[in-house]
């Protein structure tokens, strides 16, 4: 495999470059230079307006580009009419409210400046729960994803540019490395493999979000798939990154404890009622955890990764995983009825 540009420049700052090049190819000066990229460029702005304006029918024929406007990623002028917006993102996600910022501003700016409303775009080719895309699109932004970015890139590959191929190649093996889950042994699953699972579980069951934990132990990647309600006490199913994991919350952002609770107490009371109805409903998989926590949440019972999701050795049984995660999120539903 040659060397690839983009496999050496990894970071958001070299995509958003990419984009903002082939973005400045859209305009008609640049027809001569290299016909395909100027078509793909156009065909590229039209796909980010339709986004948000599904019957967008005008010629893109003046296009003005650029980065790091007011700390926008990447801006674009469009036949003095529309303003795109995108904040581009490869495996971070939006933070510290810097979407309605951008929104704003972009707002203020079209309304001064005699444009239509901004297009804005949350431009994504890493990996992302729909969770976290939802609240994306509720702040008033459009979500352009990797698949878009190849499926529109494959269309105009006829290009000679080595550019342009570095970037679909880099684009082409991220999705690779996302679907390898399905036919690699369990027991090699990296990160990569975990979200691709997790994507594949969004969309089989109703997840309530998953991401990555940091913590001082190396971190993992996590997937909470309920979130019940005990009394006044938040208990939910966690997958982290093998375990399956009955938790419970006793964070004060989430719920006011009773005077006279301890966390530890609830703790013990909610692992001996899940032990008990687990024995007595034949969910014989589901054990104490080694040893207790103390925090602000804590596992209450665990099933072992070998016992809802298969060995080492073993290849994804997609049936019997979701089998699997559906009888015991209804069993917990079971629990605290």
């Amino acid at each position: 495999m040659r060397p690839n540009i983009f496999d050496i420049a990894t970071k958001e700052l070299h995509q958003d470059a990419f984009i903002t090049w082939l973005l400045q190819f859209a305009d008609n000066e640049h027809r001569s230079v290299d016909g395909t990229l100027n078509e793909c460029g156009r065909k590229f702005i039209q796909q980010l307006i339709r986004k948000r304006l599904p019957d967008f029918t005008d010629s893109v024929e003046k296009v003005k580009a650029g980065r790091q406007w007011q700390d926008i990623d990447v801006w674009a002028k469009i036949n003095d009419k529309y303003l795109v917006i995108i904040e581009d993102k490869i495996h971070s996600s939006a933070h510290s409210d810097q979407l309605r910022r951008y929104k704003e501003m972009a707002d203020t700016w079209c309304s001064k400046n005699g444009y239509e409303k901004p297009i804005c775009i949350y431009l994504k080719t890493g990996n992302e729960s729909l969770n976290s895309l939802k609240g994306v699109i509720r702040k008033g932004y459009a979500i352009f994803d990797r698949i878009d970015f190849i499926d529109l890139l494959e269309e105009f590959s006829s290009t000679q540019n080595n550019i342009f191929h570095d970037f679909l190649a880099r684009l082409k093996r991220l999705e690779r490395q996302n679907l390898a889950f399905e036919n690699k042994n369990i027991g090699e699953w990296k990160g990569a493999d975990w979200q691709g699972f997790f994507q594949f579980l969004e969309k089989e069951i109703n997840i309530i979000n998953w991401h990555y934990v940091n913590n001082p132990n190396g971190g993992f990647w996590n997937a909470v798939l309920n979130w019940e309600y005990w009394g006044v006490y938040p208990v939910y199913i966690q997958i982290e990154q093998g375990k399956l994991c009955f938790k419970i919350s006793t964070d004060p952002d989430e719920v006011i404890m009773p005077d006279n609770a301890t966390r530890s107490g609830v703790r013990n009371q909610l692992n001996r009622l899940i032990l008990s109805k687990a024995k007595e409903l034949g969910f014989t998989k589901i054990k104490r955890p080694k040893r207790f926590g103390h925090g602000k949440y804590m596992t209450v019972a665990v099933v072992e990764r070998k016992n809802w999701l298969g060995s080492d050795l073993e290849v994804l049984n997609s049936a019997f995983v979701i089998d699997s995660l559906n009888a015991h999120k209804q069993f917990l539903k079971q629990v605290i009825a």
